[in-house]
């Protein structure tokens, strides 16, 4: 025997010992998938017995794939609803609504004209109320859910002028 001989011998050999576990899985699942066809068949023939007495056990009778009742679930979130139909003129509209539909009003401060957000102001005027109030300079006019137009706006002051403005805030609070 030579030397290639038995080198393709002793690789055969090796393969063969690889295989032998994969080959016995392998007829397992083929004798496993002998099993489900012969439970197939006995679904479908019992099929229409269960349809005619599972109503009386509280069972619904459908068949699989086009069964008109949903698969029942259990505990925890309910099953997710149809979606709403999207109207023809361009799709879910974002935002608020409105205030002439009876949705978000105007900003509190005079002259701003956007929708207010929280307390009364527009998202921008919120973030300075925010701040003057963190820097204790919220004046007595910015009241919580002010009347749309009703409060003046204040200007803010700058670079050192600023520095200097949070610091008088700083000792008098």
């Amino acid at each position: 025997m030579s030397v290639d001989k038995a080198f393709r011998e002793m690789v055969r050999n090796e393969i063969e010992a690889q295989l032998k576990p994969l080959r016995d899985l392998v007829s397992r699942l083929e004798a496993g998938t002998a099993d489900l066809d012969r439970l197939r068949t006995v679904a479908e023939q019992l099929a229409p017995l269960a349809g005619a007495v599972g109503p009386l056990f509280g069972v619904s009778g459908g068949s699989r794939g086009g069964g008109a009742a949903p698969a029942r679930r259990g505990p925890g979130r309910p099953a997710r609803a149809a979606p709403a139909p999207v109207a023809a003129s361009g799709g879910k509209k974002r935002g608020r609504k409105p205030s002439s539909e009876g949705g978000a009003r105007e900003c509190a401060i005079k002259g701003c004209g956007k929708p207010s957000r929280t307390k009364g102001y527009c998202a921008a005027h919120y973030q300075k109320l925010r701040m003057l109030e963190k820097t204790n300079r919220r004046p007595n006019n910015w009241v919580d859910y002010a009347e749309p137009n009703s409060v003046e706006d204040i200007k803010l002051p700058r670079g050192r002028a600023a520095a200097k403005a949070l610091a008088e805030a700083k000792n008098a609070g």
